[in-house]
């Protein structure tokens, strides 16, 4: 119980730190691991589906042994350390208040008309081509970008750093950060991406479900609709190819 209690006050503080500071500004974490898996990519990478396990599983298994590590250490400092620890890991692992900034920047630009100010920011929510998009195609873009990421960058890892703590919000966030490296499908990552993919989607799982429940539950207080939540993910979120981008999408557009 008491374990518990420190690894939930240390997600805790993580949360409030993006809160209050957003990403960290130099010398982020998931940049460094972002840089040494496409390091080893050019060494792993072969067109199959072998390769691309061989490749996501070194990485996930290297940054969750450094996160045991880590949280053994923390622990063995007693419930100050303890409870850092799981706030740094968390903290590095959450994007959410940088999210929310960015989209409220799109609102604002959106709402006063500025297309061509919208089009230059949406490569900060996504990889979609701006150019071929009006106001509404935008609003679309951005809209399932937020829903997505809401899910994948603030309710899943906090759920993991609240389940597993240190090594499993860290494990969390590399498949993740994997899967928007090599999970998407393309002439070069068909294959060797598929690992990366499926195991993100086994990742974010409960987090997408988690996430639409609360945004039934949430959207009264932004003078949006619970019914029409509901609605909207039992009518469409099986229609989109993603098992959980779907669930989430839809319930965010009702």
């Amino acid at each position: 119980m008491l374990a518990t209690r420190t690894r939930l006050t240390g997600v805790l503080a993580g949360y409030l730190a993006d809160v209050a500071f957003g990403d960290p500004a130099r010398g982020h974490p998931v940049a460094a691991f972002g840089r040494a898996a496409a390091e080893l990519e050019r060494v792993t990478y072969r067109d199959t589906r072998l390769a691309g396990v061989v490749h996501v599983g070194a990485l996930v298994a290297m940054v969750g042994l450094l996160g045991a590590a880590l949280q053994r250490a923390a622990d063995r400092g007693g419930w100050p350390s303890s409870v850092a620890a799981t706030a740094a890991a968390t903290w590095v692992s959450v994007g959410g208040t940088s999210l929310a900034r960015t989209g409220l920047v799109m609102a604002e630009l959106l709402e006063r008309g500025d297309v061509e100010g919208a089009r230059r920011l949406l490569p900060s929510l996504c990889g979609r081509d701006p150019a071929w998009l009006d106001a509404a195609g935008l609003a679309r873009a951005s809209l399932e970008s937020v829903a997505e990421n809401t899910s994948d960058a603030q309710v899943a890892p906090l759920l993991c750093a609240a389940v597993g703590g240190v090594p499993a919000v860290l494990a969390y966030r590399a498949i993740n950060t994997l899967d928007s490296m090599v999970g998407y499908r393309s002439a070069r990552y068909a294959r060797f991406g598929w690992a990366a993919a499926r195991l993100d989607d086994a990742a974010n799982y409960a987090g997408a479900r988690a996430t639409a429940a609360l945004v039934v539950l949430c959207a009264p207080f932004v003078s949006g609709s619970a019914s029409g939540a509901v609605r909207a993910r039992r009518r469409a979120a099986h229609r989109h190819p993603s098992p959980n981008a779907g669930v989430v999408e839809a319930a965010f557009a009702g």
